[in-house]
């Protein structure tokens, strides 16, 4: 091999992508054997999702010093998992290490791999060893004691490759969860195949081959193998949060205060942090006064490990947090729900997750500006359609109608791209509804799914049961339809005169409509049960659920109404999820059903 003595910043974009591709090809293996912290089985989505986004976002530059800064930053923000963040740590301080240079000589590049050793470790509140921070750390100090010996950067990383694998094996030895489950770190495992896949580029030299990324569908070890641990924290939580005021250790013992494996990387200007809580909303809430959440995300470990251990079908059901159903069915069925993002001023949160409905109801009243949506992207929908491609033979996502929001449309793209690079079948359906209409489409699909029916005739019925889902909302009063631009000033003023409240329903196209209107919302409320019991007489109620945005008296009237016509009860009575009563408003009151 041609001796490489100095690198710029295209050779290291390329060298990055060649790692990067060795990770995303292996992480299927890599969320076979993620046990520790949490065997949630998503080690390795969690580092594809990481490094794809360098791939995606970044074009090279001439310069090291600028491309490094790109690859760090973007890892940064992008990052996601225990690993993940640690690993863009890592990541930032190699960056911070490195002077402006144009190219970087081998010393150069060895004493930024030390100093970053640092950083990584000051990230992580309560370090342990026989992770990635022992594989980085072993690989530091290997390179700064052979620097002497090496001629060229090939035959660094080359001779590099002995003690990494040593030290991955010798995690097993060093975490006990590990040696019972007679697996090596997921992590530290995802970091050798990071350089495993820059000593193959650096020996075959094939660009175009390291460029064609694809997954790797093979099967590590049978799960069985896993000594399944208990899920104490529920979610792996993590945010983004601008000109935190806090200096880290202070906002790292704070963190801890609300669950464990905490991880504050980045800087004051851009700090990201990680930690798994049972209580996300309440650390958020919290979190606020110190800084701007700009970003957050929240997986739930529990299902994650469901997904593992214990699932109970082999068809996965997908929804989104415009899907009002009660906790219970949600649990039960195992229903992977994405939350829709709020912003509130500056600060983002995850509906349902971060913020609860009590939580967003009180913003509403003292809030002199109005919440604003945002649809879930596409990163999100892959990074969940991997993992779960990872375990299942198929995947059902139903959504809030497409007339809403872009959310479909970005469930359908990722879809089709998890689909092609895994092999699996993976549907995406428009509900063409929103709130408990799009929950009685879930729960009948997942009661499909439940008896055993094929992916295929599912995917058929469900589309019928779209047309046969119906929603009525009674609103209480326009205000929070006016603040949210859905109603002009105008007309509402002349409603609030005359006292109107509109009766709201969805057309067959997913469309939003005015079904009627009275002049109180009891009155309103008898409109909506009349028209029920006329639409039902010839077709009986397969079910139905009952929806209130804190007001469930109106909902228990509707409740007793409800079940004189159909002779059953609720199958759920559901405070409506944040998202959609920022339309409704406080005091509205629904209900959804099906037909049989």
């Amino acid at each position: 091999m041609k001796p490489i003595s100095e690198i710029d910043g295209r050779r290291l974009y390329y060298t990055f992508i060649a790692g990067a591709q060795k990770i995303i090809e292996n992480q299927v293996r890599l969320n076979k054997i993620n046990v520790f912290p949490v065997n949630d089985g998503d080690t390795g989505s969690n580092m594809a999702s990481t490094i794809r986004a360098v791939i995606e976002a970044i074009k090279p530059h001439r310069s090291y010093k600028v491309t490094v800064d790109l690859i760090a930053e973007t890892t940064l923000v992008n990052a996601r998992g225990n690993s993940g963040i640690i690993f863009a740590q890592f990541l930032y301080g190699v960056s911070n290490e490195t002077g402006d240079l144009h190219t970087i000589t081998i010393n150069q590049f060895i004493d930024s791999i030390n100093k970053s050793v640092r950083y990584v470790y000051d990230a992580v509140a309560n370090p342990v060893e026989g992770t990635m921070l022992t594989i980085i750390k072993d690989w530091a100090h290997f390179l700064d004691s052979n620097r002497t010996k090496f001629v060229d950067f090939n035959e660094l990383f080359l001779k590099s490759k002995a003690i990494l694998e040593k030290a991955l094996a010798e995690t097993k030895q060093k975490l006990d969860v590990l040696s019972k489950a007679n697996v090596v770190d997921a992590g530290a495992n995802a970091f050798v195949y990071f350089i495993e896949g820059i000593i193959e580029f650096l020996s075959a030299k094939n660009l175009k081959q390291f460029l064609q990324i694809k997954a790797e569908n093979d099967i590590f070890s049978k799960v069985e193998e896993h000594i399944p641990e208990i899920v104490e924290y529920r979610f792996c939580t993590e945010a983004m949060i601008k000109n935190v005021s806090l200096d880290h250790k202070t906002l790292s013992n704070f963190i801890q205060q609300h669950g464990d494996s905490v991880v504050v990387a980045g800087t004051s200007k851009t700090t990201r942090i990680h930690v798994h809580t049972n209580h996300p909303e309440v650390l958020f809430n919290n979190l606020k006064d110190f800084g701007t959440i700009t970003f957050q995300k929240a997986d739930d470990m529990l299902r994650q490990s469901e997904v593992v251990y214990k699932r109970k079908w082999n068809i996965a059901l997908v929804t989104d947090s415009a899907c009002d159903l009660s906790d219970d069915l949600m649990e039960y069925y195992q229903i992977h729900s994405l939350p829709i993002n709020i912003y509130m001023g500056d600060n983002h949160y995850l509906d349902k997750v971060t913020i609860k409905p009590e939580q967003f109801y009180e913003h509403l009243n003292k809030s002199k500006g109005y919440p604003k949506t945002a649809q879930i992207n596409e990163v999100a929908f892959r990074n969940v359609y991997s993992h779960l491609a990872s375990h299942y033979d198929a995947i059902i996502a139903i959504h809030l109608t497409s007339k809403f929001s872009g959310t479909f449309f970005n469930s359908k793209k990722a879809a089709e791209k998890v689909s092609n690079e895994f092999g699996k079948p993976i549907a995406v359906i428009d509900s063409k509804n929103v709130s408990g209409a799009i929950g009685l489409i879930v729960l009948r699909t997942a009661k499909a799914i439940e008896s055993g029916q094929k992916f295929e005739d599912i995917v058929k019925n469900t589309e019928k049961w779209v047309k046969d889902s119906r929603i009525f909302v009674s609103v209480k009063t326009l205000k929070y339809m006016v603040r949210g631009g859905r109603v002009s000033p105008l007309k509402g003023i002349i409603a609030g005169l005359l006292n109107v409240n509109p009766i709201v329903s969805m057309d067959e196209d997913g469309k939003s409509m005015i079904f009627g209107k009275t002049y109180n919302q009891k009155s309103n409320m008898e409109k909506v049960i009349k028209h029920v019991k006329d639409i039902t007489s010839n077709r009986p109620v397969w079910n139905y659920i009952i929806l209130h945005a804190n007001n469930p008296d109106a909902a228990q009237w509707y409740s007793n109404k409800m079940k004189a016509i159909s002779q059953k009860e609720p199958v759920s009575f559901v405070n409506i999820s944040p998202v959609i009563s920022a339309n409704a408003g406080i005091g509205a009151a629904s209900v959804a059903f099906m037909y049989e």
